[in-house]
């Protein structure tokens, strides 16, 4: 049954990264179609974990959420296949693409579908940014941990870790400045 898992999350993850364009945060929606409401090996708060997770840790955000799921459903197994499948489209379209772009890259037809590409990209990232914010517990606090970390990147160039770290700071003495305990 878990070789049946291992490789169900290869495929995955393969139909993923195939069917993603924009990268890991345009997947985030796409992981919790797949993985919470298809397949229901993990739930939504499961999912907003590991999407922190794989923000916080080097790398690529699509290609360690697909490690952290697969690890988290399949052990060793998962991760190393969920891996695989998350990065072989894209590593077989670059390499194909890598060969004939120089041709056609001055198309205007080309820039135009990479322009639309680009708008729909964005819309993927505000749709999985709507559904954080969703699932997100709200309060004071937790607007104005967002407020800051949004001004010290976007105003202050401030490094994204930094901010990460300053966040984490912030929400573990939350409780101290507001003076009670969140579950």
């Amino acid at each position: 049954m878990k070789n049946h898992k291992v490789f169900s999350l290869f495929f995955t993850f393969l139909k993923i990264g195939a069917f993603t364009f924009g990268g890991g945060y345009a997947m985030i929606p796409l992981i919790q179609k797949e993985i919470v409401e298809k397949k229901k090996w993990m739930t939504d708060e499961d999912i907003l974990e590991i999407v922190a997770i794989a923000e916080s840790t080097p790398g690529p955000i699509a290609i360690n959420a697909a490690t952290f799921v697969g690890y988290r459903t399949a052990g060793f197994g998962g991760a190393l296949l969920s891996t695989v499948g998350v990065v072989m489209p894209s590593f077989i379209i670059i390499v194909a693409i890598s060969f004939v772009l120089r041709a056609f890259q001055n198309l205007a037809a080309v820039r135009y579908a990479f322009w639309g590409i680009r708008a729909g990209v964005l819309a993927l990232i505000i749709k999985a940014l709507w559904s954080m914010y969703q699932q997100n517990k709200k309060g004071l606090m937790s607007y104005l941990i967002m407020a800051l970390a949004f001004i010290a990147v976007a105003v202050f160039n401030i490094r994204v870790l930094w901010v990460i770290i300053g966040c984490a700071v912030l929400g573990l003495v939350s409780p101290l400045l507001v003076g009670r305990t969140r579950k």
